[in-house]
């Protein structure tokens, strides 16, 4: 199928809404936190940024492929995975240099020991390389390893899904299902310190990219099965969200994160189904464009993921630094996780905005460029031209 080259609205605003919660998930004070998808379900925000990672990379590909070529969109796909490692890079400094003004301002953290720092005073030019390899990931940029060696499978999964659905979605399940040993293949001699396992989590991207290049038809949608599947995703919602407030003790083990535990996946389509059809029945698109700057977060993804990581961690701190640990039951706390959580959703708004201009700025100084270039050369006078004279 061709793929038309605009951006989906709904998309971008979902990831916009999905970037927010990241940032204010990972504040351990925030008060927005205690309304977030985590606190209803057994699937939390990475599931939804994963899923729309595949479907808006599968949006890419197509329409670059379309407009260009495969190779073009290959080569694409290689320097976005490139560009995916820098910004690894850069987030895992910026969580080093966290760990740092921890301990200068003896800061009793528990992320002190994931942001990497003290084994860098131990050992610094082998954590160094470790980070490197990804053998070591530092506090909250451990989802982008993953990221990386997506967009470098995405030249072979796309053509894939769409030539042969089939193939891909069971080819899928069965990486799914060996997750747990294939770990062992991950570049640290340890599979511990990946925390999301990309031969469990690439389902879910799959399930992204298949979603955008076999979508669901509007004949589908209007029959009696899409109907009875909406009943069947909200009474599965609600019992989810009923076991999670009342039943619920104690969080669930980490492995069930890190492998993308069937309870996961489950919880996550009850919830992808119900908004699905909250998109097709065009309320999303209203909503979006109602809030632009939550889309224009989604479209600035990237730079939005490094700037959320490195603000949620100075907002904890400083949390922590004054006790507010947790809400409890005190107004100050509430007050004071409230102005934390309006400080990261302010920055991160500003911030899209901000480089939004800025690429939308450079892009015009290019094209300026180009047509002083165009207009500056010699215009060829014709032979004919010359005898007319």
């Amino acid at each position: 199928m061709t793929s038309p080259p605009t951006r989906s609205l709904e998309v971008d605003f979902f990831r916009g809404i999905v970037l927010l919660i990241i940032a204010v998930d990972h504040i351990s004070g925030s008060v927005l936190s205690r309304f977030t998808l985590h606190q209803y379900a057994f699937c939390d925000s990475a599931e939804v940024f994963v899923f729309l990672g595949g479907y808006a990379s599968a949006a890419a590909y197509t329409a670059l492929a379309t407009r260009r070529s495969d190779s073009a969109a290959r080569r694409r796909f290689f320097r976005r995975s490139w560009e995916i490692y820098r910004a690894y890079l850069l987030t895992a400094t910026l969580m080093l240099v966290g760990g740092a003004l921890l301990m200068l301002l003896r800061i009793d953290s528990p992320m002190l020991p994931y942001t990497a720092w003290p084994a860098l005073l131990a050992h610094p030019f082998s954590l160094l390389f470790d980070v490197a390899l990804w053998r070591q990931q530092p506090y909250l940029s451990s989802v982008l390893p993953m990221y990386s060696l997506f967009a470098l499978a995405v030249p072979v999964a796309v053509p894939l899904a769409e030539r042969r659905p089939v193939v891909a979605i069971f080819g899928s399940l069965l990486v799914w299902l060996a997750a747990t040993p294939l770990a062992n293949a991950l570049p640290p001699s340890y599979a511990q310190a990946w925390s999301f396992n990309p031969f469990a989590w690439q389902l879910m991207f799959m399930t992204g990219v298949l979603s955008r290049v076999q979508p669901i038809s509007d004949g589908f949608h209007a029959g009696r099965t899409a109907r009875v599947l909406t009943c069947l995703a909200v009474a599965l919602a609600l019992t989810f969200a009923f076991a999670k407030l009342f039943l619920e003790t104690q969080p669930p083990p980490g492995y069930m994160k890190q492998n993308l535990a069937t309870l996961r996946i489950v919880s996550f389509g009850a919830v992808a189904w119900i908004i699905a059809r909250a998109v097709y029945a065009g309320w999303i698109g209203k909503l979006a464009r109602r809030l632009p700057g939550i889309v224009t977060v989604g479209q600035q993804g990237l730079v939005c993921f490094i700037a959320g990581a490195a603000v949620s961690l100075v907002l904890d701190s400083a949390l922590r630094a004054m006790g507010v640990e947790n809400l409890g039951r005190y107004p100050s706390h509430w007050l004071a996780g409230l102005v934390a959580d309006a400080i990261a959703v302010g920055f991160l708004l500003w911030l899209a905005r901000f480089w939004a201009e800025r690429k939308a700025a450079r892009v015009c100084r290019a094209k300026g460029q180009r047509r002083a270039v165009i207009d500056r050369r010699p215009v060829p006078v014709h032979a004919g031209s010359q005898r007319d004279r």
